[in-house]
């Protein structure tokens, strides 16, 4: 039986994956994990057109509800705010896009079982 993993280390597998994901939709990864006075985003990408900013959701295969519903008005606001931040420091004229990933894993939790990514989840802390 393996061992159980902690939450840091199931969204580790989660930002892991989407990355490669984001990779090979054609996106270079800016930053992972970057942190500001304002929130944490999980990932940063651009393609051509958009700067992305994605919030990553792991869960277990079967849960009740979407992994999407963790990520609430007050952490879209949140999310936004640094977005923001972000652009002005490193001086971002692109147009920014907010996505979220939604991985699904195994029941055992060591691998991916799926990904529903989802462009334009919100905007304007909608």
């Amino acid at each position: 039986m393996k061992k159980e993993l902690t939450p840091i280390q199931i969204g580790n597998i989660g930002e892991k994956y989407t990355a490669k994901y984001l990779r090979r939709k054609g996106y270079r990864i800016r930053e992972r994990n970057m942190r500001n006075f304002h929130s944490e985003i999980d990932i940063i990408a651009e393609n051509k057109e958009y700067i992305v900013f994605v919030e990553v959701k792991t869960r277990t295969v079967g849960q009740l509800f979407p992994p999407r519903a963790a990520v609430n008005a007050e952490k879209r606001r949140k999310i936004i705010r640094a977005s923001q931040t972000y652009m002005r420091y490193k001086n971002i004229e692109k147009t920014p896009r907010y996505d979220i990933a939604e991985v699904y894993l195994t029941k055992e939790k060591h691998r991916v079982d799926s990904i529903n990514y989802i462009e334009n989840a919100f905007v304007n802390g909608r």
